[in-house]
């Protein structure tokens, strides 16, 4: 894949240094992009390749994460995800803005959405919704996942073997992705998280409901066009739970992409991309313009 041009910026938040990644012309509708647990900005790279045409991408390393600081506080939690999303926002000036969050960052997302929903001209949910994160067979795999990942590995191929079992389908477009934005060589040589790895993993494993966020209020909150987008062989968001979110709202239009697992933009990305591009260019241009 082709490297899409992008530039960089970082903004201060709780004392941290946060960098961002964009993508596009700076006068574009813009699009906020939040990553999941273990993630980083960069890996909505492919999706902003597919819609830098008509729209400006802007990709958070959400605290912890890829190059921005880790919190010695492990405050890794959505109240203060949300924070630094309110920096960022206020930074750049975007006063409407399309905001897309896969898993936990559709968690944040979804709490933005209730607190700040003037701001919203959208809201794409990549494989989130209530319930997900504290009772999915997804929730209590990722949970196993962080309690059995090792703090180094001795090579990049032992690295990369590692990815390969936690995501034994994954495309090596995004694999190879994981890889270059999750690790890196440490003096030692050992392979060595850009994460922090220890910090989320204790966080995560000691959360509270209330730190995990009931968002069905939020759902049923919702004013603004919002898409959820499923992986159709998901075992994170429920079909079932899916459904009652559009009937919860009727903000939400639904889709379901086959063959995708949670991760759903790095198993099917063309498909997702069709999805999301299509909703996107089926916004009313009212809903860009402030005061709708």
């Amino acid at each position: 894949m082709n490297t899409l041009p992008a530039q960089e910026g970082w903004i201060a938040s709780d004392g941290l240094r946060l960098r961002y990644v964009t993508w596009g012309h700076e006068d574009a509708p813009p699009i906020v992009m939040l990553h999941g647990l273990r993630s980083y900005a960069c890996t909505w790279e492919p999706v902003a390749a597919a819609l830098v045409d008509r729209y400006r991408v802007i990709a958070l390393d959400q605290r912890g994460r890829g190059l921005s600081d880790w919190d010695p506080q492990r405050n890794y939690y959505a109240e203060a995800y949300v924070r630094d999303l309110e920096v960022l926002v206020d930074a750049l000036g975007l006063r409407r803005f399309v905001l897309a969050g896969h898993s936990m960052g559709g968690a944040n997302a979804f709490v933005y959405s209730g607190r700040h929903p003037t701001r919203l001209a959208g809201l794409v949910i990549e494989d989130m919704g209530p319930g997900a994160s504290a009772s999915s067979q997804g929730s209590e795999r990722i949970r196993r996942e962080l309690r059995d990942t090792p703090d180094a590995f001795d090579s990049w191929d032992d690295a990369r073997a590692f990815w390969r079992r936690q995501r034994p389908n994954i495309p090596d477009a995004a694999l190879d992705s994981r890889v270059a934005h999750s690790l890196k060589a440490a003096e030692s040589g050992r392979i060595v998280w850009r994460h922090d790895a220890a910090g989320i993993a204790a966080a995560r494993l000691a959360a509270t409901p209330e730190q995990l966020v009931d968002l069905w209020p939020f759902v049923r909150g919702l004013t603004m066009p919002t898409l959820v987008v499923r992986g159709g062989d998901s075992d994170f968001l429920s079909e079932a739970t899916l459904k009652q979110m559009a009937t919860a709202s009727a903000h939400i239009s639904t889709v379901s992409i086959p063959h995708a697992t949670h991760y759903v933009h790095d198993d099917q990305l063309a498909a997702f991309n069709n999805a999301l591009r299509a909703w996107l260019d089926n916004l009313n241009d009212a809903a860009w313009r402030e005061g709708t």
